[in-house]
């Protein structure tokens, strides 16, 4: 049976791999694409959602959630992927619309009417995620479990200390930390053992039209080294979705610094903790990443 998941997030280059992946592959059934402020604005970030959905020409609702975070003003990433958040592809014109304009309460009613427990995919900041939890803890139950992209054992990207997704929006990450439901990390570190080599481009791109597109898209983003290969962040998900026994994982008692002046947005992450919150993915082997990542991208038309 296919797992049933809501994807949370803030397309963005890695976040269209993620979601191209995710939309064609047997194993998973999207119920609800849900945007948020991150890597461009909430309207861009939906827009995006909506040009990728209408593409595939996918029956997939999108909703639009959090414009901005929960206490600090919203920070985005244009550098990284372009003014759009999608740039290097001209996609078709857009027709579609948005299922609803209360991302938060999309998402509750997606859950409370799956006739089994969902999972959250959150690749972006956790604002939408920290709301639905607040505000309906009665729906905890009802989610399997949430798979997130963010945060990091040891550098980030934004500041020395914290990765963008939790830097965005620290408060909510905390929220979702504390809220007991299970979390599975994929963080910095996995991330940045196993890139994208540039020389594998041709291929992606010969492979079909998804992976010409995300190759003109990919060719346009501008992450941390990227001479050295791409940091196919949010695309690590769906792998392990759908490969979880290819991943090492620890668990861990995660917190998110609030308020230090150079560490604000840090993933505090206890591997001794005695009540761990959190599973926190550490490994793939290289080979065995971008063999998953061809066998995503061949499902995709």
């Amino acid at each position: 049976m296919p797992i049933p998941i809501i994807i949370d997030t803030d397309p963005g280059i890695d976040d269209a791999a993620a979601i191209s992946f995710a939309l064609h592959h047997p194993e998973i059934d999207v119920k609800l694409i849900n945007t948020v402020h991150g890597n461009v604005s909430i309207d861009k970030t939906t827009r995006n959602a909506l040009t990728l959905v209408e593409y595939f020409n996918k029956d997939v609702p999108v909703s639009r959630g959090q414009a901005v975070p929960l206490i600090q003003p919203p920070i985005y990433a244009e550098h990284v992927h372009g003014e759009t958040g999608m740039d290097g592809f001209e996609f078709p014109p857009l027709t579609r619309t948005v299922k609803s304009d209360n991302g938060v309460e999309a998402m509750r009613s997606i859950i409370v009417e799956s006739h089994s427990p969902i999972t959250l995919v959150p690749i972006g900041p956790l604002t939408n995620i920290a709301l639905l939890l607040k505000h309906h803890p009665d729906i905890k139950h009802q989610i399997k479990e949430i798979v997130l992209m963010g945060g990091s054992a040891s550098r980030g990207n934004v500041t020395v200390a914290a990765e963008f997704n939790i830097y965005a929006d620290p408060e909510a990450a905390q929220i979702v930390f504390d809220s007991g439901v299970p979390i599975t990390v994929i963080g910095l570190d996995v991330v940045r053992t196993t890139n994208l080599p540039l020389e594998k481009l041709p291929q992606i791109q010969n492979t079909n039209q998804t992976g010409a597109m995300l190759v003109e898209l990919f060719c346009h983003y501008r992450g941390e080294n990227f001479q050295q290969g791409l940091n196919v962040y949010d695309a690590y998900t769906i792998m392990y979705l759908i490969n979880p026994d290819l991943f090492t994982l620890r668990p861990a008692h995660v917190d998110v610094e609030l308020k230090g002046e150079h560490t604000r947005g840090m993933t505090i992450m206890d591997f001794q903790h005695s009540q761990p919150n959190a599973q926190i993915v550490m490994q793939i082997q290289y080979e065995d990443f971008l063999d998953c990542f061809f066998s995503l991208l061949s499902y995709c038309p």
